[in-house]
């Protein structure tokens, strides 16, 4: 943006100094008349408007991220204690029902469902943190390499449109 004005500056002091040369080219060329009338005294400029303040860009869509584990972290241990924090929309238990809020879900080792159906609750790998909750402590997880989804879903279990999905992958290390 500031380069546009450096631009718009500029183009305007050019055509000034233009009408400015073309003016003096032609009080050259004529000889300089008397002033009909007396100048009129000089009216004070109004004041300018205040500047407006600058937009503020746009929220954009929820996101969910997994704090922990870390992409790529070395667990040790069998328990996995997940953390999960999002943004732009508020988490809420499911049972309040309220549009514009949305809450946690869980898929270790299981890929997404359809977006366009219910998460569906009852499945091996998937977790409804449908209280509202941030954290969730996995149990009794085998050693070796896990993949581990975040999904927002609203009230309804529907995962939000555009998806707000994190994805981490980790290895869990025997005692």
């Amino acid at each position: 943006m500031r380069t546009i004005h450096r631009y718009l500056a500029a183009g305007l002091g050019l055509a000034a100094l233009v009408a400015l040369g073309a003016e003096r080219v032609q009080a050259q060329a004529q000889p300089p008349a008397a002033p009909a009338t007396p100048p009129a005294p000089a009216v004070p400029a109004a004041p300018a408007a205040p500047a407006m303040p600058a937009a503020r860009p746009a929220a954009g869509p929820p996101k969910v991220r997994i704090t922990s584990p870390q992409n790529r972290a070395v667990v040790t241990g069998t328990s996995v204690h997940v953390t999960l924090e999002a943004q732009g929309i508020e988490i809420a238990p499911a049972s309040e029902e309220r549009p514009g809020t949305a809450h946690h879900h869980l898929f270790l080792d299981t890929d997404l469902t359809s977006p366009e159906v219910k998460i569906p609750q009852g499945t091996t790998g998937i977790i409804h943190l449908g209280r509202g909750q941030t954290e969730f402590t996995f149990d009794k997880v085998a050693p070796g390499p896990h993949r581990l989804i975040a999904e927002l879903a609203d009230f309804n279990h529907i995962p939000l449109k555009p998806p707000a999905v994190d994805t981490v992958r980790f290895t869990v290390k025997a005692p």
